[in-house]
């Protein structure tokens, strides 16, 4: 909007991906810096108890009890307030990945009102798991087919890009790809939002290999491993909103929170990251560079299948890990929470080290 109006007016240098970037993600960090504060008490003052305190989780998170949650809805806003400012309006691939935003943010919302309407402890308290699913399904089948569209004429329609840009058409299994992709990335990182300041500390390096990502997908000749995608250039302003927004709520998200981003935030943004992947061609770069939320997730995973099988076979459900998901285990082995989120997040810019890596030379 914004951008559309500098251009027409003789300020060329908006042009540029990475000037819409930047101050793309100054406006997003401004909002949550200016309007944190009073949200959260706004928060407080609507939930009263917070957001209550699974009983799945170690005894030392009772304290957290009285927390207000749903940050993410200041989070969602800032990005889609700084991105739809300055993204193009005829980026139909800045579209995309906002739609995805905010419909898994709905998602999201849906189940934190249920928490924390209903006060229970129980860690099904939120939206049933089938209906949940359903709806995830049913957002990814529309994604898949815009992100489709997006597509220059030379990629084949529901076609997937392997390493050393190998093209393969997947058919109908492309929205099954895309599933796995987008609501795969979206539960990891809501499983992964379970210590204060841990998800946005794992995403910061994920979206800096997504930045990466485009602008070889914007430029020739930079990277021979990705496809070229010069419409992918209104990801920028839509990257720098993402960037500067989990930046802000970190600010207020590290230990002690004042607030959690809660289901709200933590599915749209796992959304979002699987969209702007799929919308890249770069899935398997971002799985290596997601690769803690990758490691959280099958720990969760494991955990439940290895409980089921047991209980099936020896009529016990036995426990790979002392508490799942991962970060759990290494609470109840003592560990503090501020030394399992430091050492996650150096393993997590080590995986999008990996990540960048690859994506230059594989």
């Amino acid at each position: 909007m914004l951008t559309d109006f500098l251009l027409s007016h003789g300020m060329g240098i908006f042009v540029s991906g990475w000037m819409q970037l930047g101050v793309a993600f100054a406006v997003s960090f401004l909002i949550m810096m200016l309007f944190g504060r009073p949200f959260i008490r706004a928060m407080h003052a609507w939930q009263k108890k917070g957001q209550p305190i699974s009983e799945n989780v170690p005894e030392s998170h009772r304290i957290k009890a009285g927390t207000p949650t749903m940050g993410g809805i200041l989070l969602v806003t800032s990005i889609l307030v700084s991105s739809i400012l300055f993204m193009p309006m005829h980026s139909l691939v800045g579209w995309v990945a906002l739609m995805s935003l905010v419909m898994f943010g709905a998602i999201g919302f849906a189940d934190d009102y249920k928490k924390v309407s209903s006060q229970s402890k129980k860690a099904s308290n939120g939206l049933s798991r089938s209906g949940r699913l359903i709806a995830e399904a049913v957002c990814v089948i529309i994604l898949a087919y815009l992100i489709d569209r997006t597509m220059p004429a030379y990629i084949s329609p529901m076609s997937v890009a392997l390493p050393f840009k190998i093209i393969v058409y997947f058919g109908v299994f492309y929205y099954v790809f895309a599933y796995f992709v987008i609501c795969g990335s979206a539960n990891a990182t809501n499983i992964t939002d379970g210590l204060d300041g841990m998800l946005a500390k794992l995403y910061i390096p994920v979206l800096l290999v997504l930045v990466v990502a485009l602008y070889g997908a914007t430029r020739t000749g930079f990277m021979d491993t990705v496809l070229f995608l010069p419409a992918a250039s209104g990801l920028y302003p839509v990257l720098g909103a993402a960037f500067g927004a989990v930046l802000g709520f970190l600010w207020f998200n590290s230990k002690p929170a004042s607030i959690f981003m809660g289901d709200t935030g933590s599915l749209a943004l796992g959304g979002f990251m699987g969209t702007v992947a799929m919308l890249l061609k770069s899935e398997i770069i971002m799985g290596i560079a997601a690769g803690m939320f990758v490691l959280i997730l099958l720990s969760s995973f494991i955990q439940t299948m290895f409980f089921k099988i047991t209980r099936i076979t020896t009529g016990t459900g036995r426990r790979v890990f002392l508490r799942a998901p991962l970060h759990h285990h290494f609470e109840e082995l003592g560990w503090s929470e501020t030394k399992i989120v430091d050492r996650f997040f150096v393993l997590g810019i080590l995986f999008a080290g990996l990540a960048l890596m690859l994506l230059k030379f594989a």
